[in-house]
């Protein structure tokens, strides 16, 4: 019910933006650089014509897993494909450059909740959504980071790298701290969407040897 409920909200997400998808197709198609993979429309669109060979690549791996005896196979594949492939585009828009790059210094708004009255609502989703993926699918893979506090600092910690970039590189963007604490709070509303599904302890092959229990006195 889970699976379909998204399929049918990525279904509906898609129809509403069909049209501005569309007016990037021919660019992306004839593999052109400008108006496909600098636009957020050309970006999309490829990260959507790209879903049936991200599906290949998690079928191959868990082939492989099952084959080797690893148990969680499929759970581990999705959760390793899922949050590269749902999180580098993403990214990817974040790090475009604006008209000013390289020409505008970079600018750092480190007052808290001051910009983020200024983002609207299609900002603030924006910004849940950029480390969602990897809050959803890295406590399913990892048992390590199966808890609120640490994927907090993963999802913050992540932001951070993100918003460096932006002021080094000169992006014409504004590192704001507004966008680390969205961001961080993304992974971590996504990270609970996932809860039933995270690892929560190292699983070990049959095939491979078990430590023998100590002799009794």
């Amino acid at each position: 019910m889970l699976v379909s409920l998204a399929i049918l909200g990525l279904a509906s997400a898609v129809f509403a933006v069909r049209r501005p998808l569309l007016m990037s197709a021919p660019r992306c198609m004839a593999g052109r650089w400008h108006g496909c993979f600098d636009t957020m429309n050309g970006v999309v669109l490829m990260m959507l014509v790209g879903l049936p060979l991200a599906a290949l690549v998690v079928w191959a791996l868990a082939r492989r897993r099952r084959a080797a005896g690893v148990t969680s196979a499929w759970r581990m594949s999705l959760a390793e494909v899922g949050m590269v492939y749902g999180t580098v585009p993403l990214v990817w828009l974040t790090l475009m450059p604006g008209s000013g790059a390289g020409i505008v210094p970079g600018r750092v708004s480190l007052v808290p909740l001051r910009d983020l009255v200024t983002m609207g609502p299609l900002g603030i989703v924006g910004n849940l959504l950029i480390f969602a993926a990897l809050g959803f699918f890295a406590p399913m893979r990892f048992a390590a980071l199966a808890s609120v506090p640490r994927l907090l600092a993963l999802g913050a910690g992540c932001s951070v790298l993100v918003e460096t970039a932006q002021y080094v590189f000169q992006l014409d963007r504004v590192s704001s701290v507004d966008d680390v604490l969205v961001n961080a709070a993304g992974a971590v509303l996504a990270a609970l969407a996932s809860r039933r599904w995270w690892r929560t302890a190292a699983e070990v092959p049959p095939d491979q040897p078990r430590p023998a229990p100590a002799p009794a006195d």
